[in-house]
């Protein structure tokens, strides 16, 4: 779909251990929300190494793409290979001074976390703060932002400006936040729109279905073309992001009106909101008991992610053996034998053990296969089933129970899993249960 045109950004991921995946990058999609919500259009986000060529090359590939803004992230440090620093430096044409407050600065929270960790004076305080002297060592004319851990941020303005800031999240993110406040990132944002963002949830829909509506739709919603529409399919649910400048409200109510004209049954949520933090609002007041083989405590881990949702949850087991299925939950071995572990009455004698065994009032129930081996042709890998109990009283247990079979490797599958245990939950919870996807 067509982008609207804003102040564009870009984003550098500096660090040999991102390049290489041995640290997952968790700052180019947080600041590319930042960036969103400031209504800058994010054109890229590239990652490098720690070699002073590569970090200048990323700085003037995005510089050649008329960016108004570049954020870095990484190498701040005081190490030889925290070079950003000097390279942002290069990049704008400005030499690099010693600031002696900052410096003082860095100094005093060198100082007192060494004190801290080691307990009394530091025998070698000097060579300590003479290696964090380069922390210190800033562009002419940039903007300072005052170290949230040891490393200072820098704002350079310019066409473009420059933000530089810290690697690990819990100093950039609220570093950013001063940094937006600075004089040179608002000048450099001056020309931002104001984009309204809206977020449709399905579960249940395959991707094609979805692109033929979509294709249908921009053939019948006036203004189609000004939306940007972003899908994206993630553990079996789908996520279409659209955003669009507020004088285009009515064309994205006209799209909404189609997805619910052609899959009512598929959407769960149409204000972003995740199926988890709907499942925990429905557990208020309720508890709740797991009994998990394949997912291995997956499913629980989820059900206590929310604030204040562990207070939900009464307790878990997790039972990949008959023996612990039996042990554990009190299923019946001749129920395994009958029907096999992996089974629909399998699943429901799980969730109403663990109904018993954790004194809860709603429990979910998942066995199945997970892979590699041990399918068979009746039983596939990737079968699965499910189960929740809900009880209505001393006596009264409902149960509703479905199979599914799950495409995907063994991390596919048991992801998938939770996810579909947790919209058999949902609809349990709120009863509406006639649907083909858990069918």
């Amino acid at each position: 779909m067509s982008s609207p045109v804003s102040t564009r950004a870009g984003i550098v991921v500096t660090g040999t251990e991102v390049l290489t995946g041995r640290v997952q990058d968790l700052n180019g999609p947080w600041l590319a929300d930042r960036l969103l919500e400031l209504g800058v259009e994010l054109r890229h986000i590239t990652f490098c190494g720690d070699r002073p060529a590569d970090i200048e090359a990323q700085l003037r590939f995005l510089k050649d793409q008329g960016v108004d803004l570049i954020i870095t992230s990484g190498g701040l440090g005081p190490t030889a290979d925290d070079m950003t620093v000097e390279i942002v430096a290069r990049f704008c044409e400005r030499d690099l001074v010693l600031d002696n407050a900052l410096e003082a600065r860095i100094a005093e929270i060198v100082t007192g976390l060494m004190t801290r960790r080691t307990g009394g004076p530091l025998a070698n305080a000097e060579a300590l703060v003479a290696a964090n002297r380069k922390q210190a060592l800033v562009p002419t004319g940039a903007a300072i932002l005052d170290p949230v851990g040891t490393a200072p941020g820098l704002v350079i303005p310019g066409t473009p400006a420059v933000v530089v800031l810290p690697g690990p999240p819990r100093e950039l993110q609220p570093m950013w936040a001063t940094a937006v406040d600075t004089e040179e990132v608002q000048s450099a944002i001056a020309g931002r729109t104001t984009f309204q963002q809206q977020t449709v949830r399905m579960f249940g829909l395959p991707e094609s279905a979805l692109a033929d509506t979509l294709r249908d739709a921009e053939a019948s919603v006036e203004g189609f073309s000004r939306l940007e529409i972003t899908t994206c399919l993630r553990r079996g649910e789908l996520e279409i992001v659209t955003r669009y400048e507020p004088q285009d409200a009515e064309s994205y109510s006209d799209l909404l009106m189609v997805l619910r004209d052609r899959h009512a049954r598929a959407i769960f949520s149409e204000d972003g909101a995740l199926v988890d933090d709907q499942v925990a609002g429905l557990l208020n007041g309720r508890t709740i008991a797991t009994a998990e083989s394949c997912t291995a405590g997956l499913l629980a881990a989820r059900l206590t992610e929310r604030p204040g949702s562990s207070t939900h949850v009464a307790g878990g087991a997790v039972t990949y053996s008959n023996a612990s299925k039996t042990a554990l939950l009190d299923v019946d071995s001749s129920l395994i034998e009958q029907y096999g572990a992996v089974s629909e009455p399998v699943a429901e004698a799980m969730a109403r053990g663990a109904l018993r065994r954790f004194g809860a009032d709603t429990a979910v129930a998942i066995t199945g296969i997970a892979g590699p081996g041990g399918g068979t042709a009746t039983k596939p890998v990737g079968t699965v089933c499910f189960s929740v109990a809900l009880a209505d009283g001393p006596s009264q247990v409902r149960t509703v129970t479905r199979t599914m079979i799950l495409p995907g490797n063994r991390t596919d599958v048991r992801e998938r899993s939770t996810t579909v245990a947790m919209h058999l939950l949902r609809r349990s919870l709120i009863g509406d249960l006639d649907v083909p996807e858990l069918a």
